[in-house]
């Protein structure tokens, strides 16, 4: 809490002082939990919830961040009318924990609400044109939370769900709080109300005692599933956590070899993504860089495009039609409707 005293303690500074370190214990600390930022001229980011009280055994966040707490409902809602005043397209929700809003308290009050009311009430402020929840544990994205997005005004069909490991042992291992079967059942589900949703995957190889079994376990459930992407992390010890001191610690270069096999596995995922999406009519939201000539976008369902420079399209929404993939990945597009720029 002290980074939001430091004006305080500068000024208090003498010419002759050689400077203090001020810092409090972790269970001290009166964390400013919500906030917001604004990412570039087309997206802010929301932060409703910090800290986490989960213990899996190969993180420090619990210890570096806290226990789970949340924003006020009112706060939350105040900071998205303020995005959507400053002309910014796009929301995306964050925090360490999110699908935990409503626990822990706010000041003295206690929470009354859930994620679902969250994501319920942020859907009516007025202004905003998207909504993106960001990365959400298996366990904690519900079925009504899943159907109310498929309905939604603003929230856009895009779920990161992190898995870490297709091996329920190695789930155990790792003491996540659900097992394979259950990240199978959101994507199922995600897949029948939402079959154009993108579904992101996080997952972690070479924790402790993960054998090349344990591994081809993880690789084969996630070629079965129908995902588009992952964001693959190769497993490195941290001090003070309880995977730090397990046995049957993988070979640096097994767990790099691992790593490149699911890298290449999320290339192949998001090519034939990308190939399910041509032909379908979508909205882009073109950002603010010139990159080699081009300017790019995503769609709700978060398919990067790319059309010639046109500084007068960013920060504006259009109505497209996506047409081929081109070699560096990007898709191709042709206007269907002009919303926010007349060509």
């Amino acid at each position: 809490t002290e980074k939001f005293k430091i004006t305080d303690y500068l000024n208090d500074l003498s010419k002759n002082d050689m400077g203090e370190i001020h810092s409090c214990e972790i269970s001290e600390a009166d964390f400013y939990v919500g906030s917001y930022s604004i990412g570039d001229r087309t997206r802010a980011f929301l932060k409703v919830q910090d800290g986490c009280d989960y213990k899996c055994t190969y993180c420090t966040i619990p210890l570096a961040r806290g226990i789970s707490r949340s924003d006020a409902l009112e706060n939350v809602l105040q900071n998205a009318k303020e995005i959507s005043q400053q002309d910014i397209k796009e929301i995306v929700l964050t925090g360490v924990n999110i699908g935990d809003y409503g626990k822990g308290e706010f000041g003295n009050k206690k929470h009354e609400h859930t994620f679902l009311e969250l994501v319920q009430e942020l859907d009516k402020v007025e202004g905003i044109e998207r909504l993106r929840i960001s990365s959400i544990e298996p366990n904690l994205l519900k079925n009504e939370t899943i159907e109310f997005v498929s309905k939604s005004r603003t929230f856009v069909p895009h779920f990161h769900i992190p898995l870490q490991s297709g091996s329920n042992q190695i789930l155990k291992l790792m003491k996540r709080r659900y097992q394979r079967e259950v990240y199978t059942e959101r994507v199922n589900k995600i897949r029948e109300v939402m079959p154009h949703a993108c579904i992101g995957v996080d997952v972690i190889v070479g924790f402790p005692g993960e054998s090349d079994e344990h591994f081809l376990e993880t690789y084969n459930f996630l070629n079965e599933m129908d995902i588009s992407y992952l964001h693959v992390f190769t497993y490195s010890e941290r001090d003070n956590t309880e995977a730090a001191t397990m046995e049957s610690v993988v070979d640096i270069n097994i767990r790099a070899k691992r790593s490149k096999m699911l890298r290449g596995l999320s290339v192949k995922k998001r090519r034939a993504f990308y190939e399910s999406q041509i032909g379908t009519h979508r909205t882009v939201l073109f950002e603010s860089e010139n990159k080699g000539g081009y300017i790019h976008g995503f769609t709700e369902n978060y398919v990067k495009v790319k059309t010639p420079w046109n500084p007068e399209l960013i920060n504006t929404l259009h109505e497209i039609n996506l047409t081929k993939i081109d070699d560096d990945g990007c898709a191709r597009m042709e206007f269907t409707k002009i919303m926010n720029y007349q060509l």
